[in-house]
Formats: structure tokens, sequence, C-alpha cells
């Protein structure tokens, strides 16, 4: 876990900042990111864990519009715990392709 504050390897350690994973838009593997371990210890499972990763968020962005609900500001402040979590709040899950993302939902009856 002192790994993921070093002040040498992370411009903001104290805080989430996806930042440290891009550069120019684009992924970048950090080495001292670990996961799922490395080495002998390494996750024998780590590549399916990633597959299903990918797979159960795609199909989620696929199918929904993720927003905050109206009034409502996100922080990107943590709870300090065994681990690290975010804070708890509601978010909206808007279905694509209902045409509901507004307040005149259709509700499919002809008028």
């Amino acid at each position: 876990r002192e790994v993921l504050f070093d002040k040498n390897e992370w411009e903001t350690p104290h805080t989430f900042n996806p930042k440290h994973f891009l550069e120019d838009g684009q992924f970048k593997k950090r080495e001292t990111f670990l996961p799922f371990s490395a080495g002998k210890r390494g996750c024998l499972g780590e590549p399916l864990a990633r597959i299903e990763l990918f797979l159960f968020f795609t199909a989620l962005l696929q199918k929904f519009t993720f927003q905050a609900p109206k009034d409502v500001k996100l922080s990107l402040q943590f709870r300090v715990g065994i681990t690290l979590c975010p804070q708890p709040y509601q978010i909206c899950a808007l279905s694509r392709g209902c045409g509901c993302y507004d307040t005149s939902y259709h509700d499919g009856s002809s008028s």
C-alpha cells in the first residue's frame, strides 16, 4: 500500500487523480501499480479478471448514461479503512435508447 502513496512515483499520492494513468488521453501502464501482485505470487486469474472487467464495464457504458442526480455535486474524497473507499453517493443510470433523458418520458403509447 505504501508504494501507492510514494511522492516520488505519483504527482498527487493522497488524491484520486485519473491523470496518473493517462498520457495524451491514452492509458499508460505504471510499473508501480500492481493490482494483481507480481512474480511468483502473481494472480493466475489476472487475464480472466481483466477481460471480465472490460466486458462488464463496456456493457454498462453501452446500455446506460451515468450522471449525478440534479443539484448533487460528486466528491473525489475517500474514506480510510482497511482499504481506501469512495464516499457514499447516488448516481443515475439512464437507459440508452428509451428516449427518457429528460422529464418528458415517452411511455410508448401513441398520442
